[in-house]
């Protein structure tokens, strides 16, 4: 089993292409198999209300020119598509509205993604399990009530999907990882399950990992202070290329489950085996 490693680069990149280029450099150097966006249409995701209110940020005082300021359009996008296709490396995004997900069909992506917060978002489901593209799907702040129909659609309308273990707080709390749940989404819904992690470290995501995940999505950053509310459970250079040669370790060590004596276990065997058969001679 190789598990598929997703560099979540979201809105880390501040609004800045190039610091979204080092991210993606930084993905494609540590061996991850894909960066991932977040594409939202802001008058569409967000009241006038809550874009008209106040908050403090690098690009004013207000909901909406932060939103804005952390949103890419068409040129960006275009250029990242231009980037991974010359780093050989797949690229896809979450769209968060109906706008945001027929924008980025122009792509021709091969993957698509739920976000944990569109998860009950039903018009934005039927239209990506319409694609038929492989579907990463979150489900953190979900009920297994609300996770049944999700599957539902996915599996009505024949697209291929996995689950994503999830909890969406940042940085999350060790102990509400309850990586049991792996095993009871597996269980519930006969389907891959892979873990989208928050929290500050690496120990989490590798258990994950040791348990079977198919898919491993965490956030990526050049810096954990930089601004923005996903920075702090994102993980720096050092962090992103330890978890890909970890997770490429427990691969290995995880075997096929199969019983047997080993090369190398047979060589001491061999140097072993006359003393020990001496002093307790087997009988079979």
């Amino acid at each position: 089993m190789t598990v598929f490693i997703i560099s979540e680069i979201g809105i880390n990149h501040n609004g800045d292409l190039q610091i979204a280029k080092k991210l993606i450099d930084l993905a494609v150097f540590s061996g991850c198999d894909a960066v991932k966006f977040q594409k939202r249409t802001i008058d569409k995701v967000y009241t006038k209300e809550y874009l008209d209110s106040h908050r403090e940020s690098p690009w004013g005082t207000t909901q909406k020119e932060q939103k804005e300021g952390l949103e890419f359009g068409e040129e960006e996008y275009n250029e990242i598509n231009r980037y991974c296709k010359e780093k050989n490396v797949e690229w896809f995004a979450s769209a968060w509205d109906i706008d945001s997900q027929r924008f980025l069909e122009k792509y021709n992506l091969k993957y698509n993604k739920i976000a944990s917060a569109m998860l009950t978002h039903w018009e934005l489901l039927n239209l990506v399990a319409d694609e038929k593209k492989y579907t990463f799907i979150s489900t953190g702040m979900s009920s297994l009530e609300e996770i049944d129909k999700a599957v539902d659609i996915f599996k009505n309308k024949k697209c291929p999907f996995e689950l994503m273990h999830c909890n969406s707080t940042y940085p999350m709390k060790d102990g509400d990882a309850n990586l049991q749940v792996i095993q009871s989404l597996r269980k519930r819904y006969n389907c891959k399950v892979g873990y989208s992690g928050h929290e500050i470290g690496l120990q989490i995501s590798l258990a994950a990992v040791a348990m079977g995940v198919t898919s491993i999505e965490r956030h990526i950053t050049l810096d954990r202070t930089m601004y923005g509310s996903d920075q702090a459970a994102s993980l720096e250079s050092g962090g992103v290329i330890k978890l890909v040669r970890d997770i490429r370790i427990i691969e290995k060590a995880m075997g096929d489950g199969v019983k047997r004596v080993t090369k190398d276990e047979k060589v001491v065997r061999d140097k072993l085996k006359p003393h020990f058969d001496y002093l307790y001679p087997r009988k079979l």
